[in-house]
């Protein structure tokens, strides 16, 4: 694998590295060489001191201590990963999503990309090279109406953040690419799988059927690995994808109905 994809040399900023595809990517960068320094509310058991920062990204003062880090500790960065996005609005539609439900779905989907990559990308500019990748999701597209609905606007706010940004700034030498998982099998997703399969009286795998065809089916029958999201993230930050910019990569196992 490192002969097709080589990370050496490389200094990559990965958020929300200590879970899920997070986690898979940062184990990924570091074994194909890349010096990665990630960060998350609190640490986990096993991080390094040197490679880890604590850290709230949903605020300003968090955003602006992880780029005080990466300058400190990486010198710079060549990477930007922005893998932090998730959802803790309540279920019953728009009606019930107040001001706080939609602050709450901005700051943690929308502000933290923008405040690092105004405190970072310069730095990518004055070298004259850089990728960052967005994660965002495919609700952009696919918004579930009950529960989703700010969740899948703030990651429409970034993929069309992102492509701006791609524009500015690609000729500058600074590409800039999107990511867009479906639904990935991580603990959290299991741990929902278990609960609606105990509501219905079935199994786990049952219950991932029933998340599946929430979603309109998964032509694939399954869910993406964390891994899997990690190897597209890898291959697009490497130079081997050094004429890619401002797209937008689909992972999702055919969930996407449309061309």
């Amino acid at each position: 694998m490192s002969d097709f994809l080589n990370l050496s040399g490389k200094r990559a900023l990965i958020t929300s590295g200590t879970k899920g595809a997070g986690a898979a990517t940062v184990d990924l960068f570091r074994k194909l060489g890349a010096r990665v320094l990630t960060t998350a509310r609190s640490a986990p058991a096993n991080s390094s001191a040197d490679l880890f920062v604590a850290a709230d990204l949903s605020t300003s003062e968090g955003c602006f201590t992880v780029a005080e880090a990466v300058r400190g500790q990486l010198g710079g960065v060549d990477i930007i990963v922005h893998m932090l996005g998730g959802s803790s609005s309540p279920a019953g539609g728009f009606s019930a999503l107040g001001d706080g439900d939609w602050h709450k779905e901005l700051d943690l989907n929308l502000f933290p990309a923008v405040r690092l990559d105004r405190e970072l990308i310069p730095g990518m500019i004055a070298q004259g090279s850089g990728v960052v990748i967005h994660v965002s999701s495919i609700q952009r597209l696919l918004p579930l109406p009950d529960a989703t609905t700010a969740y899948a606007a703030a990651k429409a706010a970034l993929s069309t953040y992102s492509k701006s940004l791609s524009k500015e700034v690609s000729p500058k030498g600074v590409r800039v690419v999107r990511v867009s998982p479906g639904w990935i099998e991580t603990e959290a997703s299991v741990k929902l799988a278990r609960r609606l399969a105990d509501e219905a009286g079935t199994d786990v795998e049952g219950g991932k059927k029933i998340i599946m065809d929430s979603l309109g089916g998964i032509p694939l029958g399954r869910p993406s690995s964390p891994a899997e999201i990690a190897n597209l993230v890898a291959f697009l930050s490497s130079d081997r994808a050094s004429s890619i910019t401002g797209a937008e990569y689909v992972i999702d196992g055919g969930t996407v109905p449309t061309v």
